[in-house]
């Protein structure tokens, strides 16, 4: 069985800015654009030597495409609030068929793609990332930067607390959230450091290809 806690922690930076691995894909299952087997054969195609997959709030194309699981590290982008904060929490390598995590899942296709829906969340962040590390996996805070804390310091502070693994350091900001960053980048790198954090990163695709 893979331990992917030390699979994505002994990733490295040139893994990521080389384009080697990337851990933040949408597709179909949730507000990507991009079939969940189409994607994954391009990316063998243009050389990942891993991928995951990060539909929103559910697993249901982890279920469908087993068979494909050697390759892709199960993943999930929950909408979670914390405290005044809204963020998405990546978990990786989860055992999909937890029953621990059954309540967290979206129960329709409306809360796996529509912002507005998303953005009303109800999941208590503690129960998840507890949830989170039952079912064998590790809790990542997505695009950081795009966290409105007003000391992002003592908001990942807080967060390690309850039990965070890891941030997303290598990420691009595209779209909107290139002109939504609260804290350099620099910044939430030195964070990640000081308090031991697994660094992640990906591109946060939602297209149909990789071209």
């Amino acid at each position: 069985m893979t331990n992917y806690k030390e699979l994505i922690k002994n990733y490295t930076t040139d893994d990521y800015k080389n384009g080697l691995v990337n851990l933040h894909i949408h597709t179909t299952y949730s507000d990507g654009h991009g079939e969940y087997r189409k994607i994954v054969r391009q990316a063998k195609e243009i050389g990942y030597k891993r991928i995951a997959i990060t539909d929103h709030n559910t697993v249901q194309g982890h279920l469908e495409n087993t068979d494909l699981l050697d390759y892709v590290i199960p993943a999930v982008e929950f909408d979670v609030w914390f405290k005044y904060i809204f963020l998405h929490l990546l978990a990786y390598g989860i055992d999909i068929n937890a029953e621990c995590m059954q309540e967290f899942y979206s129960k329709d296709k409306q809360g796996t793609e529509k912002d507005i829906i998303r953005f009303f969340s109800k999941r208590n962040i503690k129960k998840l990332i507890n949830a989170i590390h039952q079912a064998g996996g590790i809790a990542v805070l997505a695009h950081p930067a795009c966290c409105w804390a007003i000391n992002m310091e003592k908001f990942v502070q807080d967060l390690k607390e309850l039990g965070l693994d890891g941030i997303e350091i290598y990420y691009p900001y595209p779209r909107w959230r290139k002109y939504l960053k609260f804290a350099p980048i620099d910044e939430i790198n030195k964070i990640a450091e000081k308090y031991n954090l697994i660094k992640t990163g990906g591109t946060d695709f939602h297209g149909r290809d990789f071209s």
